[in-house]
C-alpha cells in the first residue's frame, strides 16, 4: 500500500533549504529551516514560547488581524468574499453548524457541480465547534466560537473524464506554502522557528496531504490539499483505515485561526485576554476576582503549560492539572482555587460570543438541531455565571458580544436570552425532584449514577451535571462526571441523518428527464404528450396489486409532482377512446411518474387534463404560504424562519422558528399584513438566476423551504415584499388569492410555532364555518351573535359563583354533621377522640365532613354506601400518631377492595357494600391495633 510521503517533498521546501526531520518526542515528520531542530514544536513536545514574548512585530486586535490577512491575499490576486452564517443548515442539509470555511463550498462547489463565487478567494468565516466546549477556558487556547481565515483555490485535472463547473489549475501545494511563509514574514515572524508538520487529512469521504503550521508552540494554520476520495480499490490507506484514490478535482483548503494569530501578536497569558479583553475585565470586576502579583505570576506560568492540555487527549483532567502544579512547585489545591474561577470567566466570555453568533444569525432555541445546541450553550453559560458569581444579567453579556460583532437585531437577541432564562428556571424546578428520586435509587448501592443518566437528565430537564452531583451527595449517592460531558451531549444532537434516498430506479435508467411545462404557464390545464413508457405497479411483496395501477412516463407534462410540501396535481390522460385517471404524481431522478388506474399504451399520443379546481386551490395556498411567512417575519422579527410547511386544499400550515407563543394580537397583525399584500395585487414572478448571484443579492433566507440542487435556482418574487427559492406552482398576482385567514396557532415543539391558515375559497368556507358555530351558540343562548362573548362570560361567572356557593353549603353541611351527628361512634384513644360514622354521601361530601372533624381535633373514620359501593375516608390531625393510609387499607380489604394514601388523609373502598357496617363496627379495634403496631 502506498503512502503520501512523496506528496510532501515540495519544490518550495527544496528551494528554501528546508530539512525533513522526525520528531524525537512524538515521531511525526516535519519540515524546518533549522537543521538542528529535533522536535516538531507542537505541545506536548514543546511549550508555548510566545507568552510574554509575542511572535510578531506588532500587537493586533481581532479586527486588525482579519484585515491584515484579507488584504494580504487581495494583494496576491484573491477575491475577498463575505462570510456565510454560522448555521450551515441554511444552505446545506447534511450539517448543522459551520465548522470550517470549506463548509461554505460543500457539497456543490467541492464536487465540481457549481463554480465557486471566486477562484481563488479569501474569507474570514465565523465558525462554531461544539466538540471544543469542554476545553474552553481550561487549555488557554480553545474557543468554541472562532473565525477561520482562509484562502481557497479550486482545480481540475487536465485529463479529467467529466466536465466540471471550473477547469484548469489555479495553484497548488508549492504556492500555498509560499503564501503561508510570506504572510508570516509580513507579520515579522522568525521563519526559522516555524515547523511544517506532515499530517494527512481525512473527512467526509475525502482526503489528502495536509500540513500543520506551528510557530512558537502554537498551531496557527492548517494547509489541506483535498485531492482524494474514498475508494475500496484505492492505493492509499490513510489513518482512518480506509483506502483512497485521486479525484479529478483538487482543492486548496486552508485554515488560519484568527484568534490564535491575534494571541501570537499580543503574547497574553491565554487567547482569551487577547480576543476578549473588555469582556474579561468586565467579568472579573463583576465577579470580584482580583489576583495579587504573585498569584498572577502563577497563573501566567500555568498558562504556558496549559498547551499540553486537551480533553480529547487527556484521560483525567485533574491528573493533568496535578502534573502542571508539580512543575510549578505549587500545591494542586491552591492552583485549582486560582484557576477555576478564571477558567469559568474565560468560558463565559467565549460562550457569550457563541450565543451572539447563533442568535444574531437567526437560530432560535428549541429541543432539536441548532436550536438545541444554542439552548445547551445558554444553559451552561447561565450555570457558569451563577457559579462564579457574576452580578450582571446574561442578556447584557451576550449583547456586549453582539454589539462587537455588528448585529442589528440586538433587541431580539436580548429578548431570546431573557425568555430562555425564564424557561430554564421552570425546568430546574421540575427537574430537581427527578434528580432526588434518581439519587435515592443509587444511594448506598456503591454504584455511581451512570453518565448516560446524567446526559438524559440534561437532555430532558436541563440539569447540569454539577447540580446532579450536589443533590446526589446530599442523599448519599455518587456521580462521576466525565471531563468531556458537554461534548458527549453535543454529539447526540450534531448528527444529521440523511433521508433514505435509495438507488436510482432501474426502470428509469434509459429514460430522459421529463420536460416540465407547468413552469412555462401555471394557469394552463391541458397539454399533449407522448407516452415513453408504462410500468405496472407491484405490491411490496413483488406481486402485482389487486387493482390495475400503473406509472406512466411522458416526454413532457403539465402535472405538478408532489414536492416542497405541495401535493401532486390530479386529472386524466386520454389516448383515443381510452381515458385513465391520474391519482398521484411523483418525480424520481428528473423523470415524472404519473400514477394511473389504467394503461394508456406505450408510444401513444395522449391529451392531459389537470383538475383545475384542485390546481387553483393549491396555487392559492402555496402563494399564501409565502405571504404568511413574510408577515410572520414582519410581526415577530427577522429571526423567524420556516421549519416546515404543508399545503392543502382546505387549509395549509406553516411552521416557524420562534422563541415564545404567538399571541392573539400577533395573529391579527400577521393576518392584516398578509391581506394587505393580497389587496395590493402584487405580481408573483419567477426567475432562474445563478445560485451565487441569488445568494449574494438575497442571502440564505432564500432557502426557507429547503436547499434546491443545481447551479441555477428558481426564485419566486412576490412584488418587492418577499423572495424565496421555490419549485411550487403559484398564482400570477396576489389578488388572485382572494383572502387569507389564519385559523389557529399551536406549538409544534419548543421553539417552533405552527400557523394554520386558509386561502381563497377555503378561507371563505372556514370563515363561514366559524360564523355558523357563532350563530348556533347565539341560538342556544337566545341572544344576538355579537352578544355571545359577553353572554358566555356572564354565564361562566354565574357558573363559577354557583360552584363556590355549592362548595360553601357542602362545607357547612359537613360541619353541621361533624358537630351534631347522633349516629356517630366516639372512641377515646390515649386522649384522642376517634369518630366512626356511616354517612351515605358522595366522596366530595365525605371529604368535606372528614376535614371539618379534623379541624376540631378529632380523627375521622367515615364510611359510605353511596351508589352501591363501599367507600371510606379517614382524616387525622397533624399531631396525632395515627396513619390514615394504613387504616383505609385495612378497612377496604374487608369490603373486597383497596386504598391508601398519606398518614394525614386517605380514601379507598370496595364493591361489597353489605360488609360496610361490619367494617365500621370493627374500625375502633382496627385503629387501636395499628397504633400499637
Amino acid at each position: 500500500m502506498s503512502t503520501l510521503e512523496a506528496e510532501y517533498r515540495l519544490d518550495y521546501f527544496e528551494e528554501e533549504g528546508f530539512h525533513r526531520r522526525e520528531c524525537s518526542s512524538c515521531g511525526v515528520h516535519f519540515w524546518t529551516r533549522d537543521p538542528d531542530r529535533t522536535t516538531c514544536g507542537e505541545p506536548p513536545c514543546a511549550d508555548y514560547s510566545f507568552i510574554g514574548d509575542p511572535g510578531f512585530d506588532e500587537a493586533y486586535t481581532l479586527e486588525e488581524m482579519r484585515e491584515a490577512f484579507l488584504s494580504f491575499f487581495e494583494d496576491h490576486d484573491h477575491e475577498r468574499i463575505d462570510p456565510y452564517p454560522v448555521a450551515a443548515n441554511r444552505w446545506r442539509d447534511d450539517v448543522l453548524l459551520t465548522q470550517a470555511s470549506i463548509y461554505d463550498f460543500q457539497p456543490l462547489v467541492t464536487s465540481g457541480k457549481t463554480p465557486p463565487p471566486a477562484n481563488p478567494l479569501a474569507v474570514s468565516q465565523p465558525c462554531i465547534r461544539m466538540q471544543d466546549i469542554d476545553n474552553v477556558g481550561k487549555t488557554g487556547r480553545h474557543t468554541m466560537a472562532f473565525e477561520m481565515m482562509a484562502h481557497h483555490a479550486f482545480n481540475v485535472r487536465e485529463d479529467a473524464d467529466e466536465e466540471y463547473a471550473y477547469e484548469g489549475e489555479v495553484y497548488w501545494k508549492d504556492e500555498t506554502v509560499r503564501y503561508c511563509d510570506e504572510f508570516f514574514e509580513s507579520m515579522g515572524a522568525t521563519l526559522e522557528e516555524i515547523t511544517y508538520i506532515e499530517d494527512p487529512w481525512v473527512g467526509g469521504g475525502n482526503a489528502g496531504p495536509a500540513i500543520e503550521v506551528i510557530y512558537k508552540g502554537a498551531e496557527l494554520a492548517t494547509l489541506v490539499f483535498m485531492c482524494m476520495e474514498q475508494d475500496p480499490d484505492g492505493d492509499y490507506e490513510l489513518k482512518d483505515g480506509n483506502t483512497y484514490s485521486y479525484m479529478d478535482t483538487y482543492i486548496v483548503d486552508t485554515g488560519y485561526g484568527l484568534e490564535r494569530w491575534t494571541w501570537m501578536s499580543q503574547g497574553t497569558a491565554t487567547v482569551y485576554e487577547a480576543i476578549y479583553p473588555d469582556a474579561i475585565e468586565f467579568l472579573k470586576e463583576h465577579a470580584g476576582i482580583d489576583y495579587s502579583e504573585e498569584e498572577q505570576a502563577i497563573v501566567n506560568r500555568a498558562a504556558k503549560l496549559a498547551g499540553r492540555l486537551d480533553i480529547d487527549d487527556v484521560d483525567d483532567m485533574e491528573a493533568a492539572r496535578g502534573d502542571i502544579a508539580a512543575k510549578l512547585d505549587v500545591d494542586v489545591d491552591e492552583l485549582r482555587d486560582l484557576l477555576e474561577p478564571l477558567e469559568d470567566i474565560y468560558a463565559i466570555a467565549d460562550h457569550s460570543r457563541t450565543l451572539a453568533y447563533m442568535f444574531g444569525d437567526g437560530i432560535v432555541p428549541s429541543n432539536v438541531g441548532t436550536g438545541y445546541l444554542a439552548r445547551m450553550v445558554l444553559r451552561r453559560t447561565k450555570r457558569l455565571v451563577d457559579t462564579v458569581g457574576v452580578d450582571a444579567p446574561l442578556d447584557e453579556l451576550v449583547d456586549m458580544q453582539a454589539e462587537r460583532l455588528g448585529y442589528e437585531n440586538r433587541d431580539t437577541i436580548r429578548d431570546i436570552v431573557r425568555t430562555e432564562e425564564r424557561k430554564y428556571r421552570k425546568t430546574l424546578d421540575r427537574g430537581a425532584r427527578k434528580v432526588e428520586s434518581i439519587a435515592d435509587e443509587y444511594a448506598g448501592t456503591g454504584e455511581a449514577i451512570p453518565t448516560e443518566t446524567l446526559i438524559e437528565m440534561y437532555d430532558s430537564h436541563g440539569i447540569q451535571p454539577d447540580m446532579v452531583a450536589d443533590i446526589a451527595a446530599e442523599r448519599g449517592a455518587t456521580v462521576d462526571v466525565p471531563d468531556d460531558f458537554y461534548g458527549l451531549v453535543a454529539d447526540r444532537h450534531e448528527e444529521v441523518t440523511d433521508e433514505e434516498t435509495g438507488e436510482r430506479d432501474d426502470r428509469l435508467a434509459d429514460l430522459p428527464e421529463t420536460e416540465k411545462l407547468y413552469y412555462d404557464d401555471q394557469d394552463r390545464l391541458e397539454f399533449e404528450a407522448v407516452v415513453l413508457d408504462v410500468f405496472e405497479v407491484e405490491a411490496d411483496d413483488g406481486e402485482t396489486t389487486d387493482d390495475d395501477v400503473y406509472d406512466v412516463v411522458l416526454d413532457q407534462t403539465m402535472f405538478y409532482p408532489e414536492g416542497g410540501g405541495q401535493p401532486a396535481d390530479h386529472g386524466s390522460l386520454t389516448a383515443g377512446e381510452t381515458t385513465v385517471e391520474v391519482t398521484d404524481v411523483q418525480e424520481a431522478d428528473g423523470v415524472v411518474l404519473h400514477r394511473t388506474d389504467g394503461d394508456p399504451g406505450t408510444g401513444e399520443f395522449v391529451r392531459g387534463q389537470i383538475d383545475g379546481e384542485r390546481r387553483r386551490r393549491l396555487m392559492r395556498h402555496h402563494t399564501a404560504t409565502h405571504l404568511i411567512g413574510h408577515a410572520a417575519r414582519e410581526v415577530l422579527g427577522d429571526h423567524v424562519r420556516q421549519a416546515g410547511a404543508q399545503k392543502g386544499l382546505d387549509s395549509s400550515r406553516l411552521d416557524v422558528r420562534h422563541y415564545e407563543r404567538i399571541s392573539r394580537e400577533e395573529v391579527t397583525a400577521i393576518e392584516r399584513v398578509a391581506n394587505d399584500l393580497v389587496m395590493e395585487n402584487l405580481p408573483v414572478d419567477q426567475e432562474w438566476p445563478h445560485r451565487h448571484e441569488a445568494e449574494a443579492e438575497h442571502g440564505f433566507d432564500l432557502y426557507q423551504g429547503g436547499i434546491p440542487p443545481g447551479t441555477n435556482v428558481r426564485l419566486i418574487h412576490v412584488g418587492d415584499a418577499d423572495v424565496q427559492a421555490c419549485a411550487g406552482t403559484h398564482v400570477g398576482r396576489t389578488g388572485d388569492i382572494g383572502a387569507v385567514k389564519v385559523l389557529k396557532t399551536e406549538p409544534v415543539q419548543d421553539g417552533v410555532e405552527r400557523l394554520v391558515f386558509a386561502a381563497g375559497t377555503a378561507a371563505l368556507e372556514a370563515t363561514q364555518r366559524t360564523e355558523d358555530a357563532l350563530y348556533d351558540a347565539a341560538d342556544v343562548l337566545d341572544v344576538d351573535p355579537l352578544d355571545v362573548p359577553d353572554t358566555a362570560e356572564r354565564f361562566f361567572q354565574e357558573w363559577k359563583e354557583r360552584g363556590k356557593e355549592i362548595d360553601r353549603l357542602t362545607d357547612e353541611l359537613a360541619a353541621a354533621r361533624a358537630s351534631g351527628a347522633d349516629d356517630a361512634e366516639e372512641i377515646e384513644l390515649d386522649g384522642v377522640t376517634v369518630v366512626v360514622q356511616r354517612l351515605d354521601a358522595d366522596s366530595e361530601e365525605l371529604r368535606a365532613t372528614a376535614n371539618a372533624m379534623v379541624e376540631e381535633g378529632t380523627v375521622a373514620v367515615l364510611g359510605s354506601g353511596h351508589d352501591g359501593s363501599a367507600q371510606f375516608v379517614v382524616g387525622v390531625p397533624d399531631d396525632v400518631d395515627v396513619n390514615a393510609g394504613e387504616i383505609v387499607s385495612r378497612l377496604a380489604q374487608q369490603v373486597g377492595g383497596g386504598g391508601g394514601g398519606p398518614p394525614d388523609f386517605a380514601q379507598g373502598g370496595g364493591p361489597d357494600v353489605d360488609a360496610l357496617d361490619d367494617a365500621l363496627e370493627a374500625a375502633g379495634e382496627t385503629v387501636r391495633s395499628l397504633r400499637r403496631a
